[in-house]
C-alpha cells in the first residue's frame, strides 16, 4: 500500500492492487451478481444500486459488466486505504491514470501483485485478418465504460444521500450542457455524444470488420460439430448477437417459415429474426445428435447444450473457446461478435434489400448506426488503392500521344519541352 504525499501524488508504478473480493453469480434472479470484500462480507453499497439498476430494467449481462467495473474500483480504494464514501477527485484520478497505465492481471494468485505497467502498444496486425493483437493493458472502451458506471454509481448515492456530496467522477467543465442530451434534435444532423467525464478517455472510432467469403468457408469447413456448424450458420445469417442466440429455447425454431425468435440485449423484446434454409438443415442434423446424447427435452429447454459429459447449457465463453479454437487452426483471431458485423455488411451491400430492412433485422436504435456497415472494408480499399497506383504505372510508361496530321513535330516539341 502507498500513501498520498501531498501535491506530488501517489506513485502509481508502486502501487499494489491485490485480487483481494470477488464477484459471487448467486443463481437468483431477483439479485443476479454481489460483490464479496477482502473480509468475504457482501459489499452493500453496490448491492443497492445493482437493485436499482435492475428495478429498471437491465439485464442480467449489464449487472455482471457494471459489477466487474466496480470490483476493480473497490480493489483500488482497498489498496489506497480510502472508504468508498470518502473517495475525492483525487482518488478518482489516481484511478483513471492506474487503469491506463497497469497491465491487466490475468492469474488468480493468493498473494497481492504489484501492478505491472502496460505497454499501451498493441501487438502486431493478425496476417489474415489485419486486426491488431490486444495488448496486456485495458483497452480505451473498457476504461471509458469503467469511468460512466462509477460516475452513476456516485450520482445514485449522492441522491439518495449515502454518498459523497461531490461526485469523485465529474463531468468535463468544457463540455457540460444544461438540459437532456440530444434535447429538439434535428433528424438531418448526426446524434451528439452524450455527456463525457472529465476522466473519460477519448474512444477510437472503429470501422466493422466484415470476415471475406473466401475465409468464412474456410472457418466454416473448420468446425467439427453439427451444433458449431448451426451456431455459426444463424449468426452469419441473422446478424444476431452471440449472447441472444446462446440464449434461445427448443420452442424458438420455426423452420417450416425460416424463422427463429431471440431476446433483444437492449429492449429485452422477443423478436422474430429470417435466418437461411442451410442454418435449419444443420440445426435438424444437430437435434439428432441431441437425441443421441439424451439432452433434456422440452419446449422451454435451452436450445444449446455442451458436447461432453455432464452436459449443460452452452454458455458465451464456451462458445467463445470453441471460435478461439477455430482461429488458431486458420492463424486468425476473428470473435464472434465479427459473424454480426458480416452479416450486416452482407445485407446493407445487397441492393435488393433496403437499409431500412436491415436496421430492423439488427435491431439499431438510429439509422445511422447500420450506415457504418456501408464503409468500404480493409481489404476493398487496399485492392482499390493498388489498382489506382497500377493505372498511374502504366499511364506513366505509356507513350506520349502523337499530333495530328498538319502539325509540325518539332515546333510542338519546342512549346511543350518534349524532347525531339
Amino acid at each position: 500500500m502507498i500513501e498520498s504525499d501531498g501535491e506530488q501524488g501517489r506513485d502509481l508504478s508502486r502501487l499494489v492492487v491485490s485480487r483481494a473480493g470477488r464477484l459471487v453469480a448467486t443463481g437468483d434472479a431477483g439479485e443476479p451478481y454481489r460483490i464479496a470484500g477482502p473480509g468475504g462480507e457482501v459489499v452493500e453499497p453496490v448491492s443497492v444500486f445493482l437493485r436499482d439498476l435492475l428495478a429498471s430494467g437491465r439485464s442480467e449481462s449489464t449487472l455482471r459488466s457494471y459489477s466487474i467495473d466496480l470490483l476493480r474500483w473497490w480493489r483500488f480504494l482497498d489498496a489506497v486505504a480510502v472508504e468508498w464514501n470518502r473517495a475525492s477527485r483525487t482518488e478518482a484520478r489516481d484511478f483513471s491514470c492506474w487503469i491506463q497505465l497497469t497491465a491487466k492481471q490475468r492469474l488468480q494468485t493468493s498473494r497481492p501483485q504489484a501492478a505491472r505497467l502496460s505497454s499501451l502498444v498493441a501487438g502486431a496486425p493478425n496476417l489474415v485478418t489485419g486486426k491488431p493483437a490486444s495488448g496486456d493493458g485495458y483497452a480505451p472502451s473498457t476504461v471509458a465504460h469503467s469511468e460512466t458506471v462509477l460516475r452513476r454509481f456516485y450520482d445514485f448515492h449522492r441522491d439518495c444521500g449515502t454518498g459523497p456530496v461531490l461526485n469523485p467522477f465529474p463531468l468535463d467543465a468544457s463540455r457540460r450542457r444544461r438540459g437532456r442530451p440530444n434535447a429538439h434534435h434535428n433528424p438531418m444532423d448526426e446524434w451528439r455524444s452524450e455527456r463525457a467525464g472529465r476522466y473519460r478517455p477519448t474512444v477510437p472510432k472503429r470501422i466493422p470488420r466484415a470476415i471475406p467469403d473466401e475465409w468464412f468457408n474456410k472457418l466454416f469447413a473448420s468446425l467439427r460439430s453439427h451444433r458449431d456448424r448451426a451456431l455459426v450458420a444463424f449468426w452469419i445469417s441473422t446478424g444476431a448477437r452471440a449472447a441472444e442466440l446462446l440464449g434461445m429455447r427448443q420452442c424458438d425454431f420455426r423452420p417450416g417459415e425460416q424463422l427463429i425468435s431471440v431476446v433483444r440485449k437492449g429492449t429485452r423484446a422477443v423478436q422474430e429474426l429470417p435466418a437461411s434454409a442451410d442454418a435449419f438443415v444443420w440445426h435438424r442434423l444437430y437435434q439428432q445428435e441431441l437425441l443421441r446424447m439424451g439432452t433434456p427435452r422440452g419446449r422451454r429447454q435451452p436450445a444449446w447444450w455442451t458436447l461432453r459429459r455432464p452436459y449443460r447449457p452452452l454458455s458465451y465463453h464456451g462458445a467463445h473457446r470453441m471460435f478461439e479454437r477455430v482461429n488458431a487452426s486458420l492463424g486468425a483471431n476473428w470473435t464472434l461478435h465479427d459473424l454480426r458485423h458480416s452479416a450486416a455488411s452482407r445485407m446493407a451491400r445487397d441492393g435488393e434489400l433496403s437499409l431500412t430492412d436491415v436496421q430492423w433485422v439488427m435491431g439499431h436504435a438510429h439509422l445511422t448506426t447500420t450506415e457504418i456497415y456501408l464503409t468500404p472494408t480493409r481489404d476493398e480499399v487496399i485492392e482499390g488503392v493498388l489498382a489506382h497506383h497500377a493505372r498511374q504505372s502504366r499511364a506513366e510508361q505509356a507513350p506520349p500521344p502523337q499530333p495530328a496530321p498538319g502539325y509540325d513535330p518539332q515546333s510542338l516539341s519546342v512549346l511543350f519541352g518534349r524532347p525531339s
